[in-house]
């Protein structure tokens, strides 16, 4: 308990903030992802590949722009203006998803909402880094993922009630989920300083000429790697939704199940977090991605409600393992000025790969049925695990 409050009292305001809007929107993101692939599928008329491809443009579309924002950070020396444009524009174009009457009207909704993403995520994750010392910076990421887990299935939950209370009324939850992001985008214009090293410096430099990228590091390029290579077989949870739904869960509950993935995840996070500060990272790391191919194969051989609420929470788990760490790992090994760049770049990776890995998902599922789909998440991360375990000398 004494090592936990030091790490409390340790971590700055800024990250408390940061981690506070990331709940907020997660609340209102969640609200609408949880059920989306519900309304594309029995409302729209959507087959499970068109879910595939609306989800994969989106995600690729966010990952893409976190490199651009990412290193005009850098360039700028200044992050928060960029985090406010980026959550505002995910907030106000929710209202689209209410007002779709057709799957190119969700694509829409999510593209606007992804490049919002895409412009937020790679300045506030430096913004983390540049708000803290070294030896907490595991806790302050695991913090933050505790916190945005938290408005994960808080999302979840509110689409659960209001879907039971409304009769499965998806557009009025749309139309809610304004409000939570709203407040965030309020708590982050207000809440946030700029922290003293990520101010305009004197002699600005291009952060994606060759010289500036060579200096990131080869251990970082080979994180990368990682990264692409494991995101190809991570496909969109709107495919564990539907694999929920296969074992017999009912549509009502379906947003549940993020609800208990979320939870394990935010339990985890943090305190997983901490550990690392202690014990180093990488072992964690690569357990978490172990623990992902196991659960995958889970979901491969899944037959009953209960065995997919179990690996739901699992699932949660590795997320608290991984993500974080993953995050804290590549601040830690980077220099301080291209901080923005180099999470842009591992967002990119991830990018590359979710469009692809939707569509080899979508594509599986309808020609060899579900249980292809996952069997090859598993593999995709068992590579993915050994390159990095082949390369533990350069952490």
């Amino acid at each position: 308990m004494q090592l936990q409050n030091k790490f409390v009292q340790t971590i700055p305001g800024t990250v408390w903030v940061l981690g506070f809007v990331s709940l907020l929107t997660d609340i209102s993101s969640e609200m609408i992802n949880s059920v989306l692939p519900l309304f594309l599928v029995s409302v729209l008329g959507a087959n499970v590949l068109t879910v595939g491809i609306i989800e994969g443009i989106a995600e690729a579309t966010a990952s893409v722009l976190k490199i651009f924002s990412g290193a005009l950070s850098d360039y700028l020396g200044h992050r928060k203006g960029l985090a406010v444009f980026g959550y505002g524009l995910s907030t106000f174009v929710k209202p689209l998803f209410a007002v779709a009457t057709s799957p190119t009207g969700v694509l829409i909704a999510r593209f606007g909402d992804r490049v919002g993403k895409g412009i937020r995520v790679a300045p506030r994750d430096a913004l983390v880094a540049d708000s803290t010392n070294a030896d907490v910076r595991g806790a302050a990421y695991g913090l933050r993922q505790s916190l945005d887990t938290i408005g994960a299935f808080l999302g979840p939950l509110a689409a659960f009630a209001l879907i039971t209370a409304s009769e499965n009324n998806f557009r009025l939850i749309f139309w809610l989920a304004l409000i939570p992001g709203f407040f965030a985008v309020a708590l982050l214009t207000v809440g946030v300083r700029e922290p003293q090293t990520s101010e305009t410096q004197g002699n600005r430099s291009n952060p994606l000429q060759w010289e500036a990228l060579r200096s990131l590091g080869q251990g970082y390029w080979v994180i990368v790697i990682v990264a692409l290579l494991f995101n190809l077989g991570n496909s969109s949870n709107a495919f564990l939704l539907l694999r929920a739904e296969q074992t017999g869960i009912s549509a009502s509950l379906i947003p549940l199940t993020l609800m208990v993935m979320n939870i394990a995840y935010s339990l985890s996070a943090y305190p997983l977090g901490i550990l690392s500060d202690r014990v180093g990272k990488f072992g964690l790391l690569v357990g978490g991605f172990l623990l992902y191919a196991l659960v995958y194969l889970g979901f491969a051989f899944v037959q009953t409600p209960w065995q997919a609420w179990g690996l739901f929470a699992l699932y949660g788990l590795h997320l608290g393992m991984s993500k974080g760490l993953l995050l804290a790992l590549v601040a830690n090994s980077i220099p301080a000025n291209l901080r923005g760049t180099a999470f842009g770049f591992l967002n990119l990776a991830v990018g590359l790969a979710l469009l692809p890995a939707s569509l080899l998902a979508g594509g599986l599922w309808q020609t060899l049925g579900a249980e292809a789909t996952f069997i090859a998440g598993s593999l995709f991360a068992l590579a993915a695990v050994l390159l990095l375990v082949t390369q533990k000398n350069k952490y």
